[in-house]
């Protein structure tokens, strides 16, 4: 075999273990960011209802927690935050009136002390 062969290989090796040793050093960072501040919030990935979607007068959202206090933002596909509303969530669920906007796809962010909700519809 070729000595030039031989030192492709040996980088290509060396390439691949300092990319699996910054994966885990990256992955003990996370974990470790989490211990040190326990009152960090976390995005909760839930499964949520929407509908109608598309949406024409109003989006309803189910499958939320109930909360006093919950802020509401819809945000365009350019990252503006079009509407932004805070409002208590009851029977699990919340009815956005979404008559203002034009047609396209937005993204609603939920957020409250309980937890942390996107999810995206549809304007017709």
């Amino acid at each position: 075999m070729p000595f030039y062969h031989k030192v492709s290989m040996r980088n290509l090796y060396f390439f691949l273990l300092c990319i699996f040793l910054l994966g885990l050093k990256s992955q003990a960072q996370e974990n470790n960011s989490h211990a040190e501040n326990p009152f960090a919030q976390e995005t909760i990935k839930k499964k949520v209802k929407v509908f109608p979607n598309p949406a024409v007068n109003v989006v309803n959202i189910l499958g939320l927690t109930n909360t006093e206090k919950a802020t509401i933002a819809v945000i365009d596909v350019y990252g503006n935050i079009l509407l932004q509303h805070s409002w208590a969530i009851k029977n699990n669920a919340l009815n956005i009136p979404v008559s203002s906007l034009t047609s396209g796809m937005y993204m609603v962010d939920i957020q409250s002390k309980k937890e942390h909700v996107r999810t995206k519809f549809y304007k017709k």
